[in-house]
């Protein structure tokens, strides 16, 4: 009865794949620039990023301070890597996130994918919504980190888009009352 949610954001970064791999993926560097994470780190002390290392994680507050342990895989620097939810994540029976590192002229192209398996149907809009958030302020905060002037034009661009976006609203609104009007006389 459970279903799934699936996310996937696509960034272009001005670093090189290795220097994001690191970034994106040890639990001590994530939680420094990373504002979903309140707390990141390997299970039994000192740990390493090794394929099925264990690593406690807490979300801030905003995303409710769910606290979990999750599993590295499918590590290959620095192409890709991952991890999955070892137990229910909150209203997720699963949780998993992977990065992809591409390199291409100029940076690297940076994918991050969240799947999340939703415990009950009546919560999945709510919870959607704040992965997707998460995606989002992850990798902007991401792009912030090593290249500051990239991510102010992103979100600058982000928001022109949002402004039309309203401009286009408020403009078929106005057109669907001036028709409404003119059937009336």
């Amino acid at each position: 009865m459970s279903e799934s949610i699936s996310i996937k954001q696509t960034i272009v970064v001005r670093s090189r794949p290795d220097v994001l791999y690191r970034l994106a993926l040890e639990p001590r560097r994530r939680v420094k620039w990373d504002p979903n994470l309140a707390k990141a780190e390997y299970q039994g002390g000192e740990g390493r990023l090794i394929n099925n290392a264990l690593v406690r994680f807490k979300f801030a507050r905003k995303l409710l301070g769910l606290g979990f342990t999750a599993k590295y895989g499918q590590l290959q620097a620095p192409q890709r890597g991952g991890w999955e939810s070892v137990r229910n994540v909150g209203p997720l029976e699963k949780l998993t996130q992977s990065w992809q590192f591409k390199p291409m002229p100029g940076g690297t192209e940076v994918t991050l994918s969240i799947h999340g398996r939703i415990r009950y149907k009546w919560i999945r809009t709510p919870v959607e919504r704040l992965l997707n958030n998460m995606v989002i302020t992850t990798l902007v905060q991401l792009q912030r980190t090593v290249d500051a002037q990239g991510a102010q034009l992103m979100e600058d661009m982000g928001r022109e888009v949002q402004e039309k976006q309203r401009a286009q609203a408020k403009a078929a609104k106005e057109a669907a009352k001036a028709n409404k009007g003119k059937k009336k006389k």
